[in-house]
């Protein structure tokens, strides 16, 4: 359920992300120098899909609801793939509204203290994609008949991670293709073993065993939306 505050917050996280975007381009403009700004931009946009791999991976394969901080996102994120339809069914203040937040925390004191445009046009452009991960990763769930035509575009040209490309992690082993917002990176860090590596690590140093190296379980396996309003 939407609350006034999720609305809020995300209307705050924009407001945040736009100010960056902005002063970076009235920057460049004063300046005559663009390129480095939308350099900056690019490797944000790329950093920020690193950056939802990563994270995802994590809380997929790490903690439960009880853990401190991260918990709820940890069991939003672990009971997805069993319900990953409902993604689609929530409202836009309702994926957005905690990453808004943190957001904002993080970026408005660099949008008061920095007038720098390549800076902000880095902060812009990987704060406002880390923001919107989680629409992007709605809108790889949602039907190509139903999403709006630029999105099903941007898609096709792999500029935001594709249903197609989303779909192989939810399908075994459910160890693969963690990212939400381009996709950029699955191929890299998948077929280099990065996250095997990374999980191997976590075992022996901090007896962490990642919830992959278990045998898929119902936990795992979608449960249809007609299903679960049948037996509901």
């Amino acid at each position: 359920m939407v609350s006034p505050s999720h609305r809020a917050w995300v209307a705050t996280g924009c407001t945040t992300v736009m100010i960056s975007i902005a002063k970076s381009m009235v920057a460049a403009a004063n300046s005559h120098i663009w390129l480095e700004p939308m350099l900056a931009g690019y490797i944000g946009y790329i950093l920020a899909d690193l950056g939802s791999d990563v994270y995802h991976w994590g809380i997929d394969n790490c903690g439960d609801a009880s853990t401190p901080i991260f918990g709820s996102q940890i069991e939003a994120f672990q009971g997805h793939p069993k319900w990953p339809w409902t993604i689609t069914m929530r409202q836009f203040a309702n994926n957005l509204h905690a990453l808004a937040r943190a957001i904002t925390f993080a970026v408005l004191p660099l949008d008061i203290l920095c007038h720098d445009p390549t800076v902000q046009g880095f902060v812009g452009v990987c704060s406002g994609c880390i923001m919107f991960s989680q629409q992007f990763h709605a809108w790889a769930h949602g039907t190509k008949s139903k999403l709006p035509p630029p999105i099903v575009a941007l898609h096709d040209a792999g500029v935001l991670v594709s249903r197609s490309q989303h779909g192989a992690h939810h399908r075994s082993p459910y160890n693969n293709n963690y990212c939400i917002v381009s996709g950029i990176w699955n191929e890299f860090l998948d077929k280099h073993k990065v996250f095997e590596a990374l999980e191997t690590m976590l075992f022996f140093k901090l007896g962490v065993r990642p919830r992959s190296w278990s045998e898929p379980n119902s936990d795992w396996i979608e449960e249809t939306e007609t299903h679960s309003q049948v037996t509901r």
